[in-house]
């Protein structure tokens, strides 16, 4: 495996985009950069030649920029049909269903949920997530999701604990 292929470079700035997102606390800025994470997963999984997942990671992309936009239920509902109906056209392995259902499980958590349970959601879409990129040799997937879990967790850990600070102010 070539540590520095044009591929793993692809995921090694997923990398670098994904861990600047999940150390948000903010929604906004976290959608933001999960976006222009996703493009870079896109770019990678292509390049890696794992279509479920370069699909997921384009719509994954789009759903991340109309969050910013709109919490319409209705157009969560459309991109997980999408995401479905892409699903049933790419994947021929049952586990090119791990990124189809990493990213509609997602979908649902960015435009229906806010803070601390949108992270949760998340964070179980992050290892969906980190399972597809070990089976796809991605390096940088691998670390990403590994990091990113332990970042979200983190994260999710603060946000409880100045939650209970408010409270008891």
């Amino acid at each position: 495996m070539d540590f520095f292929a044009p591929a793993q470079i692809a995921g090694y700035a997923a990398f670098v985009l994904g861990m600047a997102a999940f150390l948000q606390t903010s929604d906004r800025p976290l959608k933001l950069l999960n976006g222009l994470q996703c493009i870079a997963y896109a770019i990678h999984f292509f390049m890696l030649g794992n279509i479920p997942a370069m699909a997921t990671a384009i719509v994954s992309a789009a759903r991340s920029f109309l969050a910013l936009r709109t919490t319409s239920p209705l157009l969560a509902v459309v991109v997980v049909a999408i995401l479905l109906a892409i699903g049933s056209q790419v994947v021929t392995h049952w586990t090119g269903w791990l990124p189809v259902a990493a990213s509609s499980f997602g979908t649902l958590a960015v435009f229906l949920m806010r803070g601390i349970p949108m992270r949760l959601v998340m964070l179980a879409c992050c290892l969906m997530w980190l399972a597809n990129n070990v089976l796809s040799g991605s390096i940088g997937g691998t670390l990403l999701e590994g990091a990113i879990a332990v970042a979200m967790t983190s994260t999710i850990v603060r946000m409880v604990r100045a939650r209970r600070a408010a409270a008891a102010a």
